[in-house]
């Protein structure tokens, strides 16, 4: 669909359909959610590098989660999944002599609830169709060279028309702290933009202690990822899913995509996103038909009058 000048929905180059004429390779982000152990070394090093205020430092009581979800003062959260599993009873055997209990052992086995983590660090998914850009009526927001989406808080009016437009609920108005300068605009992850135009590494990635999170050119890291969940498949790992890689899903394949070990929901993402503006194209024609009809109304009301 290329009405208006743009493409607003299926598989396209985001820097070349915003009109760079030769972008460089198309920059990314591939979370690798099964080798994610949850120590928030993302979070603090994009607060540190971006000067995100602070978001709470009181657990939330959902494990080991502070944040909660993705917000304006919150680029990059880590989500802490508990699921319980069952557990198969030891065989008993008896040798006869006197033993120690450990405590909770008394009720027997089959009293204890063994669970197991799925821990993924989230962040903005930098669509290929972005509906949170599409709306922007200043301009505020930006496709940049590298296929990325970032706010420009000096154009930024605070109008929040994006905060709806993302099937992802991302983005968000910053309400605090007093005195920050962002207060009142939009907030969302840059893709560290002042940093890739150097040619380092998103600080979130840099500072990762597994290599959970991965940087670098948008292809070879779809490759990579396909490799890794055919080979956690190949292990036993049967549940293990890539999402958001596909650019021929609703929102045309993400920047920003993810190895996981169950179903999207489980994690608080949504299962089949769409691009909220993909029907934009057409509501404008069909606005411009109605407007024609009514203009021709109108005009048919005074030409048919009858002169008295």
């Amino acid at each position: 669909m290329t009405d208006l000048g743009m493409q607003f929905f299926g598989p396209t180059e985001p820097a070349t359909d915003a009109g760079y004429d030769d972008p460089p390779q198309r920059k990314g982000f591939f979370t690798d959610t099964s080798i994610c152990i949850g120590c928030k070394a993302c979070e603090v090093a994009c607060k540190e590098w971006n000067a995100v205020p602070e978001d709470g430092m009181e657990l939330s009581g959902n494990s080991y989660d502070n944040t909660g979800a993705l917000g304006a003062s919150t680029w990059r959260h880590v989500a802490f999944i508990e699921q319980t599993k069952p557990a198969p009873a030891p065989a008993a055997v008896s040798l006869g002599m006197p033993t120690v209990a450990l405590p909770g052992d008394q009720a027997g086995p089959d009293s204890r609830v063994p669970f197991e983590w799925l821990m993924e660090s989230d962040v903005c998914k930098h669509c290929t169709h972005a509906a949170c850009l599409d709306v922007c009526p200043t301009g505020a927001l930006f496709r940049t060279e590298f296929g990325s989406v970032v706010v420009q808080n000096d154009i930024c009016n605070g109008c929040g028309y994006c905060v709806p437009a993302c099937p992802y609920g991302v983005i968000e108005r910053r309400d605090g702290p007093a005195g920050d300068e962002a207060v009142g605009l939009a907030q969302k992850c840059t893709l560290c933009y002042d940093r890739i135009g150097d040619g380092m590494e998103p600080a979130c990635a840099k500072a990762c202690p597994t290599n959970s999170i991965q940087f670098g050119d948008l292809d070879e890291l779809r490759e990579r990822a396909q490799g890794r969940v055919e080979m956690l498949v190949e292990s036993g790992v049967a549940t293990a899913q890539l999402y958001g890689h596909d650019p021929a899903d609703g929102v045309g394949g993400t920047g920003a995509f993810f190895l996981l070990l169950d179903k999207p929901e489980v994690y608080g993402l949504p299962p089949d996103p769409v691009v909220t503006t993909k029907d934009l194209p057409k509501m404008w024609k069909t606005a411009g038909l109605a407007s024609v009809a009514l203009l021709a109304g109108v005009v048919a009301v005074f030409v048919g009058e009858r002169p008295r």
